[in-house]
């Protein structure tokens, strides 16, 4: 017979389901009605590549063709600029009233900062798919198997989840959605120093430490060597530990920073 703690729970549980997957609809409504910024977290990469490729790519030397060496590259940038719209998104919710007419309905907060984040891994599987499938056209020849594309795919995703939930946290604290960009700078900054456009050993003396141990680099390594065949070594479980790291900090973060600002 169940009890009603159990049923309780069981209710509890279906309703934060519930809620999740109301905020997740609403989020993915609110990006196919913003298709401009769909359409510019897309084609950005797509121009950064073909500037890459066609215009710097013949006077780079990366012991390899190098299309094949740039696009793990492009598609940590392609989450950067996935990342900060959803910076934008939760700081526009956070400054217009929306939080507040959402505080007012029996909707789990933890729902609405889920909600952005789920559909900022939606537009980024979206943009990183015309990426990879544009790059295709372009020469990009991976030699990779079908558990290499797995953990490539896994290793992104966990990237994606866990620089959309940091994006979330600075989305909480800007004032303004012009604020969340500026703040959301880093995120589109950081992968032009690393190794993501060239290796890291032809760069200034003062500037190679910095490339070498941030952790993007390990993260753009990892996903090159499953795509290319090429050595992974440990450049794997580093990039996995900077992923879960940074997605348990990100996680705790946001969600700290959204029940303060909303307690008020």
């Amino acid at each position: 017979m169940t009890t009603h703690q159990e049923l309780g729970t069981h209710q509890g549980f279906a309703a934060a389901v519930s809620d999740v997957a109301t905020m997740i609809d609403r989020s993915v409504r609110l990006t196919r009605r913003n298709v401009d910024t769909l359409f510019v977290s897309i084609l950005l990469p797509l121009l950064m590549m073909a500037l890459f490729v066609y215009v710097f790519g013949g006077a780079i030397d990366t012991g390899t063709q190098y299309i094949n060496y740039v696009v793990p590259g492009i598609l940590l940038l392609t989450s950067g600029y996935g990342a900060s719209n959803t910076a934008m998104a939760v700081a526009d919710d956070m400054t217009t009233g929306m939080i507040d007419r959402l505080r007012s309905l029996p909707i789990r907060s933890f729902a609405v900062l889920t909600g952005h984040v789920t559909a900022s891994v939606a537009r980024n599987a979206v943009s990183t798919t015309v990426v990879v499938l544009a790059a295709l056209a372009m020469g990009f020849r991976p030699n990779a198997g079908p558990v290499d594309w797995l953990a490539a795919i896994g290793l992104l995703l966990l990237y994606v989840v866990a620089l959309s939930w940091l994006a979330a946290a600075l989305g909480v604290i800007a004032k303004s959605v012009e604020s969340a960009s500026a703040l959301s700078f880093f995120m589109l900054f950081l992968p032009y120093l690393s190794s993501a456009f060239v290796r890291t050993e032809t760069m200034p003396a003062f500037l190679r430490p910095i490339s070498e141990h941030q952790p993007i680099t390990p993260v753009i390594e990892a996903v090159r060597g499953f795509l290319t065949g090429t050595p992974v070594g440990s450049n794997g479980w580093i990039a996995l530990a900077w992923c879960v790291g940074l997605l348990v900090f990100s996680t705790t973060l946001a969600s700290v920073l959204y029940r303060r600002r909303t307690a008020r």
